[in-house]
């Protein structure tokens, strides 16, 4: 018997409808399709790939406010950060393929070494095949989408199964591949829970992407181990800021509390620990209170902070809150949730030490702990005593000692003077260190991580033989004692008699 879920706008409580869960049998029935669809798909040029997505570009921004609010709905996030975060982003990487994909995918040539002359060696990107993509509610759309569309330029079919959480999302974006007319099982969206997760899993696609949780993480990682599938993991963050005594203060402080708030801290790379210096600490925290305080929380627009969406993930928020509260942190502004609410307020935590939970666990919600630190070496310690690495921000006026500390954080990607933002450039490669994950997808090596890298070495067939074929004589000895001296030695360890085996092996190749 199928489940059902029902979808609801987590703001409002309104109930937007209801949907039945894949069986294992949808599931395997739609993994033979993406099956039967890969050949052609695989084989139809990349530019006719490409206009899939020029047509699915044009079609996100002619509906893009409607498409915004849908998110809105199903998120409770505001709309603005919706169509920002979900529809500005998601085009912008379609226009970045649609630029580059050419580039980016074609035959790469690569030196061959003089040894092995006159052969010539090249790098092709060939297609993995059926890729999984499990994708997370906090940004449902373009974390299911970027990287559906990625698989798809590179040549695979794409079998979907977005968050149970979002549902109505999910809905939205069979829709939208429904409206550019993909052909049939070149994506697959899969609707359910853990189950239709696992046994998608089970199916035993040619990749898997997930975007979760470290714990959800480690079981697609087992799960796939049983099969050798190779798995990308884009999982949590526990990210810190450090500002320096020379950072623009204002500008840091408007970071931070953008950084930590926006989509109601339910970001991978959220400001989750901000270390200021010592000496500006007192003035930086009344700078981040007060617009703390300024912020506007509603639904769906004329504020900055909306709901929160997942109702187990307040459960998390209020552990780490009170647990900090109960250990001699203050709540500067905010304070513990509420238990009977979607919202919480933006909370700012002062006093807090390095062994709470709320400076060690991913929290995922509006709150922001502040330390302080008295020097560089203190700040780097701080930041880097996490599992995590996803994401990291440091801020000073001093572009060398900035750039200093940003090699040495233990972070998949670093932003120096802004928070958050490195996601947004489509050049460069996106994914974390220790538990924040494995692989990277966005920019070339991104795009190259959904095909398999064949390496291609030609020779123009034209010797009879190579230096190092049968039969062995003791002329080929010596060549290859006096190769080795010539190229990488002593020129004087080369003598008449080496250089006499090298001529007559060379003449009787041909």
């Amino acid at each position: 018997m199928m489940a059902v879920m029902s979808m609801k706008n987590p703001a409002t409580g309104e109930l937007l409808g209801s949907l039945q869960e894949v069986t294992p049998e949808q599931v395997e029935d739609a993994m033979t399709r993406a099956r039967l669809a890969f050949p052609a798909w695989s084989t139809t040029s990349l530019a006719e790939r490409l206009n899939y997505l020029t047509r699915l570009r044009h079609y996100l921004v002619d509906h893009g406010e409607e498409i915004a609010r849908k998110i809105s709905e199903a998120t409770g996030k505001v709309t603005l950060e919706a169509y920002m975060t979900e529809i500005f982003v998601t085009v912008d990487t379609i226009r970045f393929y649609e630029k580059h994909a050419y580039q980016m995918l074609a035959d790469q040539l690569v030196p061959t070494s003089i040894v092995l002359w006159p052969k010539k060696s090249y790098i092709h990107y060939k297609p993995i095949g059926v890729v999984a993509v499990i994708s997370p509610w906090n940004y449902p759309f373009q974390l299911a989408i970027i990287p559906v569309l990625s698989a798809l330029v590179a040549g695979n079919t794409v079998i979907l199964k977005p968050s149970e959480v979002t549902a109505s999302t999910g809905l939205l974006i069979e829709e939208v591949f429904s409206a550019v007319s993909m052909p049939d099982g070149v994506v697959t969206v899969l609707h359910g829970g853990r189950e239709a997760g696992q046994a998608l899993v089970a199916a035993r696609p040619d990749k898997i992407f997930f975007t979760g949780s470290v714990a959800t993480g480690k079981k697609i990682m087992a799960a796939a181990s049983e099969h050798l599938i190779p798995v990308e993991l884009e999982l949590g963050g526990k990210d810190p800021m450090i500002v320096f005594e020379d950072a623009h203060l204002e500008r840091a402080a408007n970071g931070a509390v953008w950084g930590a708030f926006t989509n109601s801290g339910q970001v991978c790379m959220s400001v989750e620990r901000l270390f200021v210096h010592e000496k500006v600490y007192p003035e930086f925290l009344k700078l981040v209170t007060e617009k703390t305080k300024a912020l506007r929380q509603s639904y769906p627009n004329q504020a900055e902070v909306g709901s929160m969406t997942s109702s187990q993930q307040i459960g998390i928020v209020r552990e780490h809150v009170n647990e900090a509260l109960a250990a001699g942190a203050t709540a500067v502004t905010g304070g513990l949730p509420s238990t009977d609410s979607m919202y919480i307020a933006p909370t700012i935590l002062a006093n807090v030490t390095s062994d709470m939970k709320i400076m060690r666990e991913e929290t995922f919600g509006p709150v922001l702990p502040i330390m302080t630190f008295a020097t560089e070496e203190e700040a780097v310690h701080l930041a880097n005593s996490s599992p995590y690495g996803l994401n990291a921000s440091v801020w000073s006026a001093d572009k060398t000692k900035a750039d200093r500390i940003a090699r040495q954080l233990d972070s998949g990607n670093v932003c120096i003077n802004d928070v958050i933002i490195s996601y947004a450039n489509p050049h460069l490669p996106f994914g974390g260190v220790k538990q924040s994950g494995i692989g990277r997808y966005r920019g070339p090596s991104g795009l190259q991580a959904f095909t398999h890298s064949i390496s291609v070495i030609h020779d123009p067939g034209k010797r009879k033989r190579e230096f190092n074929w049968y039969p062995y004589t003791k002329d080929q000895e010596l060549t290859f004692i006096g190769l080795t001296n010539l190229l990488y030695g002593k020129l004087q360890n080369v003598n008449r008699r080496t250089l006499g085996a090298i001529w007559r092996e060379f003449k009787r190749l041909f």
